[in-house]
């Protein structure tokens, strides 16, 4: 059956059933969260929030970053998966909303926003014509701006061929992704520092946004992985994507697994090796106690037991595998970033409960409803894109 006599794939079919998960998810993030505050365990809180808050910006992000890429590199073979990507980046306007809410709280996450902490501390006087909050509110709502530019113009253009088919559309994509991918470096990197970096704001580390990035794009690959199976399995995709396609997402899955572990490796080796306390300051607490178990935990569960899950073609090739591992990736990236965040709230012993997680949950609620709104909006596959014959015809040999 060609192309042109497929039926299409339509919207995704999204239950009603899912659209209550969804609403009890919110309410419980909501509830979670209330209840911290409320009790006084303000600085948890807004950790907690923090985390989720992070965890979903870099998803929608990742999406983005995902579709520019295939643009760029004028690929073909994932013509028919890029919709599921472009639903990621739907979240970034609730993240905005979500951004100006962390602004409020981010007293009880910074110490460099507390001008006596300042006064007494030389290191901060010195950061302080980047580290103020003046300056971080300017830079939240200047990245946001850009990233909402960059989303409109590319995912709108994509969603606009749709309906007209004009092949140059994809010729102005391809512009506008290399201008985004300049931006996403800068922004993205620094968006990482003031964020989590700056949790303590006298560790020195030219890498982070590098790390950070790895965590950005392996948890990104695995949830389109888990909503490209999902929706496989429901039959919408029967005919339009196949196991070759998700042989090269687990391909590029693997890859960045290894990318993480890579960055990882190289942030600690260099820091281990000098042996400067402005950049041990980071790994001694996390190198102790209860802490020690989850950095082991990290290397053993986020990119040991992925990479060997991964290896094999056959585990590449099967969907309802893949998407466990993806499912798996994306646990530990919420330890990757609980890793980063919290010695900053306790450098002796973690601390995890109810708090953390129903506060995920909320922003869980909140991105799974937009994503799959947008999604059950607009055709699952870009079915006037100019190379969905690559795709269509695509095989894996290797």
């Amino acid at each position: 059956m060609s192309e042109t006599t497929k039926s299409l794939p339509g919207t995704l079919n999204l239950s009603q059933n899912s659209k209550v998960i969804f609403a009890i998810l919110m309410f419980l993030g909501v509830i979670g969260f209330g209840i911290s505050l409320a009790s006084g365990d303000t600085e948890r809180a807004w950790h907690a929030y923090l985390i989720g808050y992070f965890y979903f910006v870099s998803l929608a992000l990742g999406g983005l970053f995902f579709a520019a890429i295939q643009h760029i590199t004028k690929a073909g073979w994932s013509v028919n998966i890029r919709r599921f990507a472009e639903g990621l980046t739907s979240f970034l306007p609730i993240a905005f909303v979500f951004g100006i809410i962390l602004l409020f709280g981010a007293g009880h996450l910074y110490e460099w926003l507390h001008p006596e902490a300042v006064a007494h501390d030389r290191l901060l006087q010195h950061k302080a014509p980047y580290l103020n909050q003046g300056f971080f509110w300017v830079r939240v709502v200047l990245f946001f701006v850009l990233w909402l530019i960059f989303q409109k113009s590319i995912v709108g253009r994509s969603l606009k061929q749709d309906e007209t088919g004009d092949v140059g559309l994809t010729a102005k994509n391809l512009k506008a992704s290399i201008g985004f991918i300049v931006v996403f470096a800068l922004s993205y990197s620094f968006f990482s520092v003031d964020h989590l970096m700056s949790l303590e704001p006298h560790w020195f580390s030219t890498i982070f946004g590098v790390y950070c990035f790895a965590g950005l794009f392996q948890s990104t690959l695995a949830f389109i992985i888990i909503f490209v199976v999902k929706s496989m399995k429901s039959g919408q995709l029967k005919g339009w994507v196949d196991e070759n396609h998700l042989h090269d997402l687990g391909k590029f899955l693997f890859a960045f697994t290894v990318f993480w572990a890579y960055i990882a490796f190289s942030q600690y080796m260099l820091i281990w090796y000098a042996n400067i306390p402005e950049e041990t300051l980071f790994y001694i607490p996390r190198s102790k106690g209860s802490w020690a178990f989850i950095s082991v935990a990290l290397i053993l569960l986020k990119f040991v037991v992925p990479f060997f899950a991964l290896l094999p073609r056959w585990a590449k090739r099967s969907p309802g595998y893949l998407s466990a591992v993806a499912g798996w990736i994306l646990i530990m990236q919420y330890v990757d970033l609980y890793w980063l965040v919290y010695p900053n709230l306790s450098k002796t012993e973690t601390i995890f409960g109810l708090t953390e997680i129903l506060t995920f949950c909320g922003f869980l609620g909140v991105f799974l409803f937009v994503v799959t709104r947008f999604l059950s909006k607009h055709q699952i596959v870009p079915v006037k894109d100019p190379y969905i014959h690559e795709s269509m015809h695509h095989h894996v040999v290797y």
